[in-house]
């Protein structure tokens, strides 16, 4: 690649909100999955509709910085990983205190337990507990979702400015004359202590959340259960939400605290 090719890569995205080359070596590591451990250059060029030069050129740098190894069959995860996925989870686990309570919470309620943060206009799960039973709602950590639906943004936006509602409701499909809207959940929310939501971001879910808090009351993340709606009658929400209450008042007291959390 000479300095030419490297000026070409290097530009700034149309929005200037990032450079265009890293955007395109991450949409690239982000085509490995669980389900596709493996990539052939193929299907990097058919679902990123790059060059077959350019992806190239891309792989191979990431082969040389260890974040993508060759394989047999393509390519895979490298393991330059490996440190930042330990130190990755170093920084994200959370308290085995926090843990403890979830396990005890899912196992009692027998949905999935999730805590999430905020950071920017989207959400982040940051643990979960899941369901035992066969049906539930699966989150993985580090999964993002939108803070313009469910019951968890309602949480989160206890303490959003004007502002910040307006960025989220941008990226929402309704746009900035949504915002009121937003604020108006968050503060029906707070109001109540808990907030619930059903097919607001995925059809045929149902999740109730309540607020987990730093020692001066603001809220740095959100405990929530969710299933499949079905099971969420009236009683149940109720009974979630007083257990949700009693759970996230002790992890609140255990002093959580998260990277990504609100509390800074």
């Amino acid at each position: 690649m000479d300095d030419r090719d490297t000026a070409a890569e290097a530009v700034k995205e149309p929005n200037g909100t990032g450079v265009r080359s890293v955007r395109r070596a991450v949409d690239i590591l982000g085509l490995l999955s669980e389900d596709r451990p493996v990539i052939t250059l193929r299907q990097i060029t058919d679902t990123t509709g790059l060059a077959k030069t350019t992806a190239l050129r891309l792989v191979q740098t990431l082969e040389e910085t260890g974040l993508l190894s060759s394989h047999p069959l393509g390519y895979t995860v490298g393991p330059g990983l490996w440190r930042w996925a330990y130190l990755a989870r170093s920084q994200w686990e959370v308290p085995q205190e926090t843990r403890k309570v979830m396990r005890d919470l899912a196992d009692r309620s027998g949905e999935t337990v999730n805590v999430f943060v905020a950071r920017d206009v989207r959400r982040v799960c940051v643990a979960h507990e899941e369901s035992p039973l066969p049906l539930r709602h699966v989150v993985d950590v580090g999964d993002e979702q939108p803070l313009w639906a469910g019951a968890s943004s309602k949480i989160l936006l206890r303490d959003a400015s004007e502002t910040q509602a307006r960025r989220i409701a941008a990226a929402s499909p309704h746009g900035e004359t949504y915002a009121p809207q937003l604020l108006s959940w968050a503060q029906e929310a707070a109001d109540r202590g808990y907030a619930v939501s059903s097919s607001e971001f995925d059809e045929g879910l149902t999740a109730v959340a309540v607020p987990v808090t730093n020692r001066s009351g603001r809220v740095i993340a959100s405990l929530s259960v969710s299933g499949p709606s079905n099971r969420f009658s009236y009683e149940a929400v109720e009974r979630f939400a007083t257990d949700l209450t009693e759970a996230a008042a002790l992890i609140s007291a255990q002093g959580f605290s998260h990277p990504f959390s609100q509390d800074r």
